[in-house]
């Protein structure tokens, strides 16, 4: 895992800095929505299902490119060079979009395919190096190491459009680039330096700990409980052979579905709803604006450090469930409440908590069952399932909405929840393959002898 000349004395906790300002640039793909609305007004002339189609390459690409390189360059060569390798490609991705004018392919290109590679090269680093410099607090640091990029959407919508703290303006006469005449060519230019900067900061400090680091105090678990605890290590092959990483795989699908469905079209949901009860357009987009830029993105960030340390106390899989069967609850009831300003609030807030939860407690669940020297390469493949519902819960909106058939993508998405969370309360730990091998030794030999 490269530790060569890591002294046992760095302050682990600079790690933590270091990863979260890189998560907080990352998270600037959660800010889509801010854009979305632009993109489909002249010159653009974006449909929905268009805009969608850019955040879903975005998250598609994010996914792949976590999963296929970053994970084994990561363990080969250390987090620091993947880290800033990535601050550089999300870096040109946006400069890309911000010199394509109005071109969808252009911009398809820039925020999503290599936004989208930079992203997944960038974000593991601060997980797996975590991991290991807190066995201890494994649901926490996780949650906290990717709470920035839940709080990087509401910097990132704030620095972009603006908005207010529900009926208060506490922000006068602050109304975002955006209401400053800058085009979204101008902001993505902006942005693709701002990333390249901030990430490569972060990424100096993103270290492995030495070699058989223990955190002071720390005693590891034995018997059982390391069982619990990441002390039983898969590799990468035996990992997909069994059905617990099935199981966290298609969780974590629907709840990814269900999360990236919302950030993608709640500003076109809310606008639409709205605006069809009488709420004049600027009020509409004032409340949408505050939906996702304020309620949903804080929640966001907030749930992937709530949910952690609750599950660090709860457990891991009852955590998991608990958070789905709230979501699926939850994106149902939203199709039905979101078309009043209350209600958009209280569907962002609930579900941008539930959706942040799922970062904080999958990587710890790769790791509890999986072991902890392994997450590095062994969360990537579970996080690929991000990346399927990146594809479907965007386009499935966007399409719904084009359709005005709402409801066709909400309800169907809460069900899925619903379902993961039962599958989730029948997570066990794992059962190493040397272990079954070994026991199948014994048992044949016990066989043989008559004993």
């Amino acid at each position: 895992m490269n530790t060569a000349g890591v002294p046992n004395t760095v302050n682990r906790w600079w790690i933590v800095a270091g990863g979260i300002l890189i998560q907080l640039c990352l998270g600037a793909i959660y800010a889509w929505s801010a854009f979305t609305g632009h993109l489909t007004e002249e010159p653009y002339g974006f449909t929905r299902t268009e805009t969608q189609i850019i955040f879903a390459v975005g998250l598609a690409s994010f996914a792949l490119f976590m999963a296929l390189i970053a994970g084994r360059w990561q363990r080969r060569s250390g987090p620091r060079i993947v880290a800033l390798t990535g601050g550089l490609v999300l870096g040109l991705g946006y400069v890309v979009a911000g010199l394509s004018g109005t071109s969808f392919w252009g911009i398809l290109l820039g925020v999503g395919l290599l936004g989208g590679a930079g992203i997944g090269l960038g974000y593991v680093c601060p997980i797996a190096a975590l991991v290991k410099w807190f066995p201890d607090k494994k649901g926490l640091i996780t949650g906290l190491a990717v709470a920035g990029f839940g709080f990087g959407a509401l910097i990132w919508i704030k620095l972009t459009e603006g908005f207010v703290f529900g009926p208060v303006n506490l922000t006068p006469g602050w109304y975002g680039l955006f209401g400053m005449g800058w085009s979204p060519n101008d902001v993505f230019l902006l942005y693709g330096v701002l990333f390249a900067v901030l990430v490569g900061i972060g990424s100096l400090v993103m270290i492995n700990p030495p070699d058989g680091f223990l955190p002071a105090g720390w005693v590891p678990p034995t018997g059982k409980a390391a069982d619990l605890a990441g002390g039983v290590d898969f590799d990468e092959r035996e990992m997909v052979a069994t059905p617990q990483f099935w199981s966290l795989f298609f969780i974590f699908l629907v709840g990814a579905t269900s999360g990236l469905m919302i950030i993608g079209i709640i500003r076109l949901f809310g606008m639409e709803g709205l605006m069809a009860r009488g709420v004049p357009e600027v009020d509409a987009l004032l409340a949408t604006g505050t939906a996702m830029g304020l309620f949903y993105a804080l929640a966001n960030g907030v749930g992937r450090i709530l949910w952690g340390r609750i599950s660090d106390n709860l457990g891991r899989r009852l955590s998991i469930a608990l958070m789905s069967a709230l979501q699926g609850v939850m994106m149902v009831v939203f199709y039905f409440i979101g078309a009043t300003e209350i209600g958009l609030y209280l569907g962002a807030a609930v579900i941008g908590f539930n959706f942040g939860g799922n970062f904080a407690l999958f990587p710890a669940a790769t790791a509890d069952y999986f072991g902890n020297k392994n997450v590095g390469t062994n969360y990537p493949l579970v996080y690929l399932s991000y990346g399927v519902g990146g594809i479907v819960g965007p386009i499935l909106g966007g399409y719904m909405g084009d359709l005005q058939a709402w409801q066709w993508a909400f309800i169907p998405a809460g069900i899925a929840c619903l379902l993961a969370a039962v599958i989730a309360l029948r997570l066990t730990p794992p059962v190493h393959p040397a272990t079954v091998a070994t026991e199948t030794r014994v048992r044949r030999m016990q066989e043989a002898t008559g004993h």
